[in-house]
């Protein structure tokens, strides 16, 4: 019988968006920067910690040995970048205490480690997730229309927004909420705002489709539904009024540093990266994905010298141009209604 986990990575990896629109988004250069290279700083801080690097590795498996190997690698990666990683769901651990597919601090001692787990598990199954991982914070996942489209997915989701409150009020470490590639619109960091959350990862279509991976999983002809959401660009603009009451993070599609910078400037603290990583890590030798990982640092500076920004908050101040589908975008009311 085959992994779930396994076909998840095996349909990632198989889709190709039809869409990004990150490439309906042009940023304005400087001709005449006020900083010298060396100057930029591209550090940036959220969910309570400060990273010395402004991108991250996403959330994307686990439960399985091929799911191992993928974390193995993904880990070796961070650590070697010094670069955060989110883990995997850690569904598969809460289930099987023998279960070895995720990083541990004991085996990468220098990895900055955070923790994925979804919304739908109670308190008590985050508490266990941090005891056993020791994560800088706690990422919680939406993923509801991945669940209703899962041949075995959740039926139930009354209880979590209280599971929500819940982690809140009592976690030992932050919490970031993450919706799963659909985009979260401002409704819902609104309703999540007054359960107590403050960090938001975004995560809008553009990268892996997850309604697309159920999908090529299940029987029902539900392929209509393979472009649900909003994609990151929109979502970002539609949040832009919140920016100062919450901690935005950005995931969904994001393919290269340029990508990364126009996330920014649109008022993400940091992004998150999936698919791009996990390609990187499938078709390059390690020390050779090492050096283009490293590589994007580089590249970070060098656009920020462009944009006269010398540090990752100076972005929001640049000005840009939407075209194509994104001419449309207005900015919803902010938390305060007003």
């Amino acid at each position: 019988m085959t992994n779930r986990k396994d076909e998840h990575i095996k349909y990632a990896l198989k889709y190709q968006a039809s869409y990004n629109s990150f490439d309906d988004m042009e940023l304005i250069q400087h001709s005449l920067p006020d900083y010298d290279l060396k100057d930029i700083d591209l550090s940036t801080h959220f969910a309570g910690h400060d990273f010395d690097f402004p991108f991250y590795i996403n959330a994307m498996t686990g439960g399985s040995e091929k799911g191992q190997a993928v974390n193995h690698k993904l880990a070796q990666l961070a650590q070697a970048t010094g670069i955060l990683m989110v883990t995997g769901s850690y569904s598969a651990g809460l289930k099987n205490k023998k279960d070895r597919s995720y990083p541990s601090l004991r085996e990468f001692p220098d990895l900055q480690l955070a923790a994925n787990i979804g919304a739908d598990k109670p308190y008590q199954a985050g508490l266990q997730t941090i005891s056993d991982l020791q994560p800088l914070f706690l990422q919680l996942h939406l993923n509801l229309m991945q669940e209703l489209l899962m041949p075995e997915g959740e039926r139930s989701f009354r209880l979590w927004k209280s599971n929500l409150a819940d982690y809140a009020a009592k976690s030992p470490v932050p919490i970031v909420l993450k919706e799963v590639g659909f985009g979260m619109d401002e409704q819902t960091i609104r309703i999540a705002y007054d359960l107590g959350i403050r960090t938001f990862d975004i995560s809008g279509r553009g990268g892996t489709s997850f309604a697309y991976i159920e999908n090529q999983r299940s029987s029902k002809n539900r392929s209509y539904l393979n472009d649900w959401g909003q994609t990151t660009v929109q979502t970002l603009l539609n949040v832009q009024n919140l920016t100062d009451k919450v901690e935005i993070l950005a995931s969904g599609g994001i393919r290269h540093p340029l990508d990364m910078i126009k996330a920014l400037v649109l008022g993400a603290k940091a992004v998150g990266l999936s698919r791009a990583v996990l390609e990187l890590i499938t078709s390059h030798p390690l020390p050779q994905a090492i050096d283009i990982v490293n590589s994007w640092k580089d590249d970070l500076r060098l656009i920020m010298c462009a944009l006269n920004c010398r540090t990752i908050p100076e972005l929001q101040s640049v000005d840009y141009l939407l075209s194509g589908r994104l001419l449309n975008i207005r900015n919803r009311k902010d938390l305060t209604g007003k």
